[in-house]
């Protein structure tokens, strides 16, 4: 048997990459039976069937470091969480929902807000990076048009398996054409009726970089569920709330009712954003209700 990594998956096949090549392969049936199927970023061993024609099977799965479910993906040691400016106009709670997932799996996060060239005078990109930089994150403006901050990104993916996600037509793969020349990933434009992005990406693929590591171009999506993830943990995902730990209630505070909550406080003192506040809530009263928003 040979070891590789799965760096794409369609209609049952995985497209194993090793020392010797790109392997197709089909997954044993052991795994169907015991309900485990395979991801894009699985370290696997293989055994080869067909040198000739690079066929094989994949026979096992090492452990997983991380696993994102939506986008289903394995062992990413980064997410660049990609929303635009504008066209489409950012969904700030959808971004708040990739945070948690990507935070649940302890992944470095850095956003990237693409478009920037259409914010004139500035004011969204100032008040978004108010938010998120203040919230703890690293926030990357840029334009493919006036070719702004590419280099910067090229940084953050270098040496790293890098998930991109995001919602459709925030131009993903646009900007993932820009950061390397010798990707022709298929882009579409925003609906004007509905102010969409089409969906460009089908399956999520592992893709190699010239400047080293490997970075998941992914589908996008409309919205986010928050399988697993209990009420009283949510808070966990704001890393903002961290620091507001004196109040009365100790550990056992979600931070939504109780009184003389220093997190409370903190909003009202604008210490923490009131509109990420306000998604805590949102999403604290969804995971209650046990919706499931597909």
């Amino acid at each position: 048997m040979i070891n590789g990594k799965i760096i794409k998956g369609i209609g049952g096949f995985y497209y194993v990459d090793t020392e010797n090549g790109l392997y197709e392969c089909r997954a044993r049936g052991i795994f169907r039976k015991n309900k485990i199927t395979p991801l894009v970023g699985d370290r696997v061993s293989i055994n080869v069937v067909d040198e000739e024609n690079k066929k094989g099977v994949v026979e096992e799965i090492e452990e997983r470091d991380t696993e994102l479910v939506r986008p289903p993906i394995a062992n990413v040691d980064k997410a660049l969480i990609v929303f635009a400016i504008k066209n489409p106009s950012p969904n700030l709670s959808l971004l708040d929902r990739f945070i948690v997932l990507a935070e649940k799996e302890n992944l470095e996060i850095v956003i990237v807000f693409t478009k920037v060239d259409l914010d004139t005078d500035g004011e969204l990109l100032d008040e978004l990076k108010d938010i998120y930089e203040a919230s703890g994150y690293k926030v990357i403006p840029v334009s493919n048009k006036l070719k702004l901050n590419i280099d910067k990104i090229k940084e953050e993916l270098k040496g790293n398996t890098v998930v991109f996600a995001g919602p459709s037509g925030v131009g993903k793969s646009s900007l993932l054409n820009e950061v390397d020349k010798n990707f022709e990933l298929k882009t579409g434009e925003v609906s004007d009726k509905i102010k969409r992005g089409k969906h460009t990406t089908r399956h999520a693929e592992l893709l190699k970089l010239e400047c080293g590591g490997m970075v998941a171009d992914t589908p996008g999506f409309s919205s986010l569920i928050l399988d697993d993830i209990d009420e009283s943990e949510l808070k966990e995902y704001f890393i903002e709330f961290d620091k507001y730990d004196e109040c009365r209630f100790g550990s056992r505070c979600i931070h939504e009712n109780e009184p003389s909550c220093a997190v409370k406080e903190a909003v009202e003192n604008r210490e923490i954003s009131k509109k990420r506040y306000e998604s805590y809530i949102q999403l604290l009263n969804e995971i209650r209700a046990g919706k499931r928003r597909y």
